[in-house]
């Protein structure tokens, strides 16, 4: 079972449009809404390929009430602490060539209480869960040591934990060891504070990331891939998508193959890898179920192309 732990979760609303022209009356042609967030898509993704989950996050409002009973129908336990405020709703416009412009609110500021309450959720759920994943950025009001703090409480539980954070709150949380941490390039760029130019770079990277306390990094390098590095070996896969529609949540999808697979070793980066090509092919943050994978596409191996450029994060691709 993968507990999901989403410190600021929203209501995605997401509209295709032909063109995005600034000033000009934009008609849609296709339009959803959504439950978003990092660790909900974790959760979304478990869902949809027959696994078992629990969504804990904070919940406010009738967008709140709205989120919670999305993610019900889609057959995933929601275990919410009650938020003073009302759940953030994002917007994404959608091109035909899966160019994504995004708008993401701020989300309610959580009291020192309400994140206090989060993390008992957390505790409380704890020891039935094979895998704890705590994703996305954090609300106002919690400083990046919340991060820290939650790794140091699953590991007291006798949990493992994954973390797809960035910025500060990787950084604060890598002392308490984290079972894996899932970077993007960029993220991983950031942590360890230089610019990354090629697949070998990535790879220095997650190394640097895995002395400072990481137990295993997986690394989502856009179009380039994905990267594992741990202390089984360093292993590079990839595969073939043929149109990209959205990349919304395609990290989070890759994130839930991994641990649904176990969360070590060869076989769960390919799950991994399969998992991402999949949702980059479907609109908006859809999820993939079992009949969207093609695992036989997937390549993993351990010659890893450390002379292969980057591309630029900006262009999109499949994670």
């Amino acid at each position: 079972m993968i507990l999901t732990v989403t410190p600021n979760p929203s209501l995605d609303r997401t509209y295709e449009v032909r063109g995005l022209h600034r000033g000009a009356l934009l008609r849609a042609e296709g339009d959803r809404v959504e439950p978003g967030g990092k660790g909900v898509n974790v959760s979304r993704a478990v869902a949809a390929a027959g696994g078992r989950t629990t969504a804990v996050m904070p919940l406010g409002g009738a967008e709140g009430a709205l989120l919670a009973r999305l993610l019900d129908e889609q057959g995933i336990e929601v275990a919410g602490v009650p938020l003073a405020g009302s759940t953030r709703v994002n917007v994404t416009l959608v091109e035909p060539d899966g160019t994504l412009t995004k708008v993401n609110a701020a989300g309610p500021a959580l009291t020192a209480a309400e994140a206090a309450a989060l993390l008992l959720a957390v505790r409380s759920r704890a020891a039935h869960a094979d895998w704890i994943a705590c994703c996305g950025s954090l609300p106002r009001g919690p400083g990046p040591e919340w991060y820290a703090e939650l790794v140091a409480r699953t590991h007291r539980a006798g949990a493992r934990i994954a973390l797809d954070t960035s910025g500060e709150s990787l950084t604060a949380a890598l002392a308490g060891r984290p079972d894996v941490v899932k970077p993007n390039a960029e993220e991983l760029a950031e942590a360890v504070g230089r610019s990354l130019a090629t697949v070998g770079d990535a790879v220095k990277a997650a190394e640097e990331l895995r002395a400072r306390g990481a137990g295993t990094v997986l690394a989502s390098l856009g179009a380039d891939g994905q990267l594992l590095v741990s202390d089984g070996g360093t292993y590079w896969g990839h595969a073939p998508v043929a149109t990209v529609r959205s990349n919304v949540g395609a990290g989070d999808a890759s994130l839930a193959g991994f641990l649904a697979a176990g969360g070590h070793g060869p076989a769960a980066l390919a799950a991994a890898v399969a998992h991402g090509a999949a949702a980059v092919g479907l609109p908006g943050s859809a999820m993939p179920g079992t009949a969207d994978l093609d695992p036989a596409s997937v390549v993993t191996t351990a010659d890893i192309p450390v002379d292969r450029p980057l591309a630029d994060p900006r262009t999109g691709g499949p994670p």
